[in-house]
């Protein structure tokens, strides 16, 4: 799965209770494939029940752990990088408002939640790699590099700093395969992306010591 895409999947996945169209894609054999190729396994069970079942069952899992009441897992940068009895709201939230109008994006006008949930941040970085892709296919080498810049100082400064604790938690809370999995996924993806950052960096300053 191109970078692109598995960022807008894994955005859908966080956004809202799984819809039925997300549900059948990803119940799709070739879907389960791409979802094994990185290490995911939903395990029979989830292809087994039925879909109306399967999506009431996910939506009281969704309710449980990213909503509440009770011991959730809030999907908002601010509560995981605020320190104990971080609030909505916060610093992080302001600084990921202004980040991302500051790289010429804005917010939907449909959408209402806050600026640092998960799913916005991951929708972010699905346009930035999308536009960075189209750049570079257009033969914009200079265009893409800005593109590569924003996203990759998102990800080093901010996404990497939460989203891995997040997904911990949602690992240890999860009662249903599917969010263990798409959590393990989403740790994995966002250090992947991480190392990338680091390795890219480094390469950048390996040139520079050469010239």
């Amino acid at each position: 799965m191109e970078c692109s895409s598995l960022y807008g999947f894994l955005a859908a996945v966080y956004r809202t209770e799984p819809t039925a169209e997300l549900l059948r894609w990803i119940r799709d054999p070739d879907s389960l494939d791409l979802l094994a190729d990185t290490g995911v396994d939903l395990g029979t069970s989830f292809a087994d029940h039925a879909e109306d079942e399967l999506i009431e069952l996910l939506a009281v899992e969704y309710t449980r752990l990213f909503i509440g009441p009770g011991n959730h897992v809030p999907p908002y940068a601010a509560v995981h990088l605020g320190g104990e009895g971080a609030l909505l709201w916060g610093r992080p939230t302001v600084w990921v408002k202004k980040y991302i109008e500051a790289a010429g994006f804005e917010y939907r006008p449909d959408y209402h939640d806050l600026p640092d949930h998960i799913s916005a941040e991951l929708e972010f970085m699905r346009e930035i790699t999308a536009r960075e892709a189209a750049a570079l296919e257009k033969r914009d080498p200079a265009e893409a590099g800005q593109l590569r810049a924003v996203g990759s100082e998102f990800v080093a400064s901010h996404l990497s700093l939460w989203i891995p604790k997040f997904c911990d938690l949602v690992i240890d809370r999860a009662e249903l395969t599917f969010y263990r999995g798409m959590a393990a996924l989403t740790k994995d993806f966002i250090e992947s992306e991480r190392a990338n950052t680091i390795d890219s960096r480094e390469s950048e300053n390996l040139k520079r010591r050469e010239i």
